[in-house]
Formats: structure tokens, sequence, C-alpha cells
């Protein structure tokens, strides 16, 4: 008889020894006194089997022990001759893919000069079409001036992000009137740009949340989104009746699972001026909707700030939109404030939330969530006091100007060119358009292509020219411009 094991049912380790006899190899708990509450489990096995099955057993035990899992080469079979042969001919991996031939190398305008209304590309002076110098502050003497003073008063940066002594009165000053200017309740500035919206996004739309995403967003839309880890629906591009088949499918989705919907947030993400396409969009239809489906309405404002609007407001004043109705506007202050970085604004709760982000550094779980929340605000050094206060500046300007307007018959003041019929290759599109560019530039007028990412990109633009239109450019001058475009299509296109 073969005793095999006893369990202990009531016991949270079981720790068993191995006894062998002459007869028969018996399993037992090393606790002899809770064997009154096992239960025993037994096989007859033969003394001739038992045997057998011990020294299989043993002889496992002995091949595992002395046993290799491999076998180790004492010797290469190569002369040294054809190993120094074999490490010649080897080539890495590229560490990028290799460039087509077709597609056209990168090449860079040169500027000299500030890109002002007459620009210096290439050692060409030309009328600048390029930049978004929308209202012609970039060269502005109290702008310069203003800057000068904050340069000689602070140094030229600040070697801090904003909660490590990288906040200076300049910062908060500039807050309180962007603040002021868009009449919101407070207002945060970012160093960067393009982090501005790419970290405003994540600080609320979170895992499992959902967005709704117009198709021609800007990148920088696009990389905050793929930092939410959100879940992301794409509608057609200002196409209000895609957007609302879209919010109909997750309403009923939602009656569903209405646990999952009720914490479940909805936001709806668009541009107030497309970067892309130089489109506005139907922000009235989009609070109509936001009411109806009970989403968010985040509004990228970039392009549109300082140039929609009677005071350049954005596309809120341009539509005559309660800004209320807008839970977080979002631009940067590259274009027509002249200067660098970027804000949001919008109620005081939803600021906050920006702010003091940075104080969830007290627990490892809120450590992970500060990354994820404001990188761009808690990690980024803080923006220059100098340009701090050239966008004060440009601000006053903005004020007593009572609204600068675009020269021209256009709303939007940057629009592109593309081909009505493509050659069938992205590369020789790219082609065509940059000998249009180079033309143009040849007689004083420039212009530059939009470029993108192209692998980056989830809905790639096509290839085009981006024209972009300021307050300093005259009547005449657009007109040159026109029909100097039109003439370098017909050569080139016939």
């Amino acid at each position: 008889m073969v005793q095999i094991f006893r369990f202990m049912p009531n016991t949270r380790t079981n720790v068993f020894c191995a006894c062998a006899t002459s007869d028969a190899m018996t399993l037992a708990p090393a606790d002899a006194g809770q064997q009154q509450d096992g239960v025993r489990a037994t096989v007859g096995v033969s003394g001739d089997g038992a045997s057998l099955l011990r020294g299989i057993l043993i002889l496992w035990i002995i091949r595992l022990l002395f046993s290799k899992t491999y076998k180790l080469q004492d010797s290469s079979d190569l002369t040294e001759k054809e190993i120094e042969e074999i490490i010649e001919e080897w080539q890495p991996e590229p560490l990028v893919p290799r460039m087509s031939k077709e597609k056209p190398a990168p090449s860079y305008n040169i500027v000299s000069g500030p890109p002002c209304h007459k620009i210096t590309v290439n050692g060409k002076q030309c009328i600048n079409f390029a930049s978004f110098n929308f209202l012609g502050l970039l060269d502005n003497d109290r702008v310069k001036n203003q800057a000068l003073q904050s340069l000689r008063k602070y140094g030229v940066g600040t070697c801090g992000p904003r909660g490590f002594y990288g906040t200076f009165d300049v910062h908060l000053e500039l807050e309180d009137r962007l603040a002021k200017f868009m009449r919101t309740e407070e207002a945060i500035i970012y160093s960067y740009g393009f982090a501005t919206i790419a970290s405003a996004i994540p600080a609320y739309s979170k895992r499992g949340d959902i967005v709704f995403v117009d198709e021609a967003a800007c990148f920088s839309i696009q990389k905050g989104l793929q930092a939410s880890r959100s879940h992301i629906k794409y509608f057609r591009h200002n196409d209000m009746e895609d957007l609302e088949r879209i919010l109909k499918q997750q309403e009923l989705e939602d009656q569903k699972n209405p646990r999952k919907a009720r914490v479940t947030r909805r936001f709806i993400v668009v541009e107030g001026l497309y970067m892309n396409t130089g489109a506005i969009c139907p922000l009235p239809e989009l609070v109509k909707l936001k009411y109806k489906y009970k989403v968010r309405i985040f509004l990228e404002e970039s392009l549109s700030f300082g140039v929609l609007g009677q005071h350049g407001r954005g596309v809120t004043e341009h539509f005559g939109v309660n800004i209320d109705d807008i839970d977080l506007i979002s631009a940067n202050m590259e274009n027509s404030l002249a200067s660098v970085g970027g804000f949001c604004c919008g109620r005081s709760f939803v600021i906050d939330h920006q702010v003091f982000a940075l104080l969830a550094q007290k627990a490892i779980s809120d450590y992970v969530l500060i990354v994820i929340l404001s990188q761009g605000y808690c990690f980024s050094a803080s923006l220059p006091p100098m340009l701090a206060s050239a966008a004060i500046e440009a601000l006053n300007i903005m004020e007593e100007d009572q609204g600068l307007k675009v020269v021209g018959e256009s709303i939007s003041p940057a629009f592109h060119l593309q081909l009505e019929q493509s050659s069938g290759s992205r590369e020789s599109d790219v082609r065509i358009l940059n000998r249009i560019v180079e033309y143009c530039m040849d007689r004083k007028i420039a212009l530059t292509q939009a470029h993108y990412l192209e692998k980056e990109e989830k809905f790639l633009p096509p290839p085009s020219i981006r024209v972009v239109v300021t307050v300093e450019q005259t009547e005449e001058e657009l007109e040159m411009a026109a029909n100097l475009i039109k003439e370098a299509a017909q050569n080139i296109l016939q």
C-alpha cells in the first residue's frame, strides 16, 4: 500500500515531506497533529510496482541534476580570416527607412532679418505671404521696446517651470490680461504653443472617455488625443449632420449600459479656424448639439484669436456665441500676438484643474496622473518674461485699435491652394507646388507649402500652398500676389 498524500483543508499552507519504506512511499503532512482533519487518499500499488516507480523517479531526478539545457560550442569552425570577412560584410539595419528617390529632399528657406511685411528669404527681399504675423506686431516698435525693458530687468530665460521658481509677476499679469480680454474667469499660459492644446486635452479626457473630433483637426490636437487614451470618434470636416449621426449612435449605446454612461465624459474638439483647410467651424450649430446631447466643447483658436470678431476675441465673438457656452478655449500667442507660447481660458474650476495638478505629486498614483495631466505646464521652463511682456503690449495695441481687421474680402486670414487634378503621386504634386512657390519668390512674393508629418497624420491633407494675409499688405500688393500666383499656375501647370 502506498499513501500518496494528505490534504489539509483548514490550513493556509501545507508542507509535505517524503518518506520511503521497503514496500511503500508516503507523502505526509509535516504537522502530524492535524492528521485528524485531513482527507486521506490511497492508491493500491504492488511491491514490484512501487520499486519500479521509485527507480524511475530516482533516474529522472539524476538526469535533471546532471543534464545541460544547451551545449556550448568549444571552438568555431571558421578561421580568423573568414570571421573578419563576415564582420566587414555585415551592415546594420538603418535607423530610419531609406528615403524614396522620387520624394524631394528636405530643404529650408533661410530667413535673414525679421519675418515681417518685407522678408528676406535666401537673400531675396519679398512681400511676406507666408508668416502668421496677422496683425503686423512682430516688428512693432512698442512691442520691441517693452521686450527690451523686460530683458534688462529679468534676463533672457527662467531656468525653471512654473511650480519651481519659474513664476514671475509678468506671467500672472499676462494671465489676468488674457482672461479679461477674452471675458472669461481665468486664464493659464504655456511656454510652448504646440503643447497648449496637446496638454489640455489629456488633462480632462481620460481612458474610457469619448471624444468627437473633426477629421481636419491640426496635429497638436491629434497628439493631445493620443495622450488622452480616450475613445476617439471622427466626423467629416465641418459636417454637422455627420456629427449628429455619431452622437445619436452614442446615445443608443449609452442606453444599453446606463451605468457606464453615467461615468463616461464626452467632448467635442474643434478649431475655430482650421489650420489645414482655412475653414471656420459652425460654432452656433455645435453649441446646439452640445446641449442636446450633453457633451463638452473644447475650442482651439490659434488662428482665429486676434483675427475674427470685432475686437479679435475669436470665433465666439464672430458668431455672437456666449463664451460661457464653451467649456475650454485654447490658443497660441505665436500668431496674432507675435510672441511665443499659448494659453487656455475658461471658468475658474476648469483652469484650476490645470494649475493645481502640480500639487498632485503627494502620492505615486497622483504623480502618474500629473505626468498625463499637465506635462506642458508642469515640466517645461516657464515663458521668458520678455516674451510675456511683449504679449501684454500686443494686447494693449489690440484693445486700443478696437480690433484690427484683415485687408481683403475673405474672413479667413489663411487659406490653401491645391491642385484641381492630382498628378497621381503625392511627391509629384509637392514638386509642382514647390515650382509655383519658387516662381513667385523669384518675383518677390514669399509663399510656403503646408508641411505635414505624413506617417503621423490621422487624415493626411493633400499637398497645398498656404497663403497668409496680414494687415500690413496693401490692396495693390494683394492684387499683385493674386495675379502672380495665377501666372505661375498657368506657366507651370500647362
